[in-house]
């Protein structure tokens, strides 16, 4: 009887840990595919922009925080890039760690 009770009482355990992890996969799923249209929809609007310079603008983004890094020729470029990742939907935060070039 008591090795039944153990049985029983890991097997409980390990259908609840595995439904534990699934759902934890899928949130995570879902983050990283928000992230990456994120990560998209502020590079599409700095190639879009005259003002700012796709190419030395770096977008990662983690849970709806974006961060900006890279080179930008002036102040105002910076500026309008971060303007321009605050635009686009999802976007909780914007990190800028743009550096001026000189």
């Amino acid at each position: 009887m008591k090795t039944l009770s153990r049985l029983l009482a890991a097997t409980v355990f390990g259908a609840t840990l595995a439904a534990g992890c699934t759902s934890l996969g899928e949130k995570f799923a879902g983050t990283r595919v928000d992230d990456t249209a994120i990560t998209s929809n502020v590079k599409a609007k700095f190639v879009a922009d005259t003002a700012v310079s796709a190419l030395n603008i770096k977008v990662n983004t983690y849970q709806g925080t974006v961060q900006l890094s890279g080179f930008a020729k002036s102040a105002e470029e910076a500026e309008r890039a971060v303007q321009l990742a605050r635009s686009v939907g999802g976007v909780k935060m914007v990190k800028n760690d743009i550096r001026l070039t000189q």
